[in-house]
């Protein structure tokens, strides 16, 4: 009788931490971006630029490819877009579905450096009405040249007053040499 008792108890415990969950309810994986596109569309149909980033072995010892199709001209309402691909799967798997689909998770930060005169909007935002930014306008007030800096963090504080106190992890940042003329 002691016996069944021990085996009795012995498989309710087996049974109560086989139940046990020690995992969080979503893990989420990161997922591999190694191009951005950004397609900025002027008012004026003056024809399209282009900035990219791609780094195809990722986090591997090759340096980003970055490049700017042509300069910004004043006074010119853009529309932007945002295209990340993960291009070590075939084909190419379009990441800003993912991103858009978790947009609670993402927002993109436009950060301009010194020598540009260029202000941005977000277009599109999160189902909480905070800003997402994988759509925004662009307007490149005067001529200059510097440094247009593109964030996407992940799990950000939201609302927050812009990338200073927004926190999260930095999924991408990218550094582009616009020149507006």
């Amino acid at each position: 009788m002691k016996k069944n008792i021990l085996y009795a108890f012995i498989t309710l415990c087996l049974v109560i931490t086989s139940c046990s969950k020690d995992e969080p309810d979503h893990v989420h994986e990161h997922e591999l971006i190694t191009t951005m596109t950004i397609t900025l569309t002027p008012s004026d149909a003056s024809g399209s630029v282009t900035l990219q980033t791609q780094d195809l072995d990722g986090d591997g010892p090759n340096a980003p490819d970055v490049t700017v199709s042509g300069n910004l001209k004043s006074g010119v309402l853009y529309n932007g877009a945002i295209v990340l691909l993960n291009e070590t799967e075939s084909p190419a798997e379009n990441v800003t579905m993912e991103i858009e689909e978790e947009d609670k998770e993402h927002q993109f930060f436009f950060t301009v450096g010194s020598g540009l005169d260029i202000t941005t909007e977000y277009l599109n935002f999160d189902s909480d009405g905070n800003p997402l930014g994988t759509k925004f306008s662009l307007i490149a007030r005067s001529a200059g040249n510097g440094l247009m800096t593109v964030t996407l963090r992940h799990e950000p504080k939201k609302p927050n007053s812009g990338l200073e106190d927004a926190g999260g992890g930095t999924d991408l940042e990218a550094s582009f040499n616009v020149t507006v003329e």
